[in-house]
């Protein structure tokens, strides 16, 4: 039987609505990240430009991301020219229930209480795997760290964010 649109909608939300104090958003992304499947790419990554009328012949297989606006496209490959901008890349996937709702907000702020750098976030959509994944960038030069970090958050260690007056910060020794 073949389901209409709003059907399919309702029975499966991309996007969870959470109403919640920010304590209990906290509670719920640190118990979240703990369901979730990381991954970590070896090697740094760059973004590649290309003009519009040059798709798709210039589009790389081992890109991991192509986006686009209205003048070029964009794709994220692996570089080992140091004379790029180069990141450190890791990938999330939920469980299908999992609310994740306001997760990559959590995540960029947490990162950057702790290590002072902001990041990129770029998603797809893979239904048979929980649905929307996340992959992120950082730069280079932080890149170990920061994989650590959300290593300890997905294990679920609690001392992988110190606390600053009942808030998330940073720990300074």
């Amino acid at each position: 039987m073949r389901r209409s649109p709003r059907e399919f909608i309702e029975s499966a939300p991309m996007v969870d609505i959470s109403r919640e104090t920010a304590e209990q958003t906290e509670l719920r992304l640190r118990r979240v990240i703990t369901q979730a499947q990381l991954v970590v790419y070896p090697g740094l990554y760059r973004f590649d430009e290309f003009p519009l009328d040059r798709f798709p012949d210039a589009a790389r297989s081992d890109a991991l991301a192509l986006v686009r606006d209205d003048h070029v496209w964009s794709q994220l490959v692996p570089c080992d020219e140091t004379r790029y901008e180069r990141f450190g890349l890791f990938r999330f996937h939920f469980p299908e229930d999992a609310d994740n709702s306001g997760f990559v907000g959590w995540l960029a702020t947490h990162l950057k209480r702790r290590f002072g750098t902001g990041v990129f976030v770029t998603c797809g959509q893979n239904s048979a795997a929980g649905g929307i994944f996340d992959y992120w960038g950082v730069p280079a030069e932080l890149a170990d760290m920061v994989f650590q970090e959300v290593g300890r958050l997905v294990q679920g260690d609690v001392n992988s964010a110190p606390v600053v007056n009942g808030e998330p910060g940073v720990e300074v020794r």
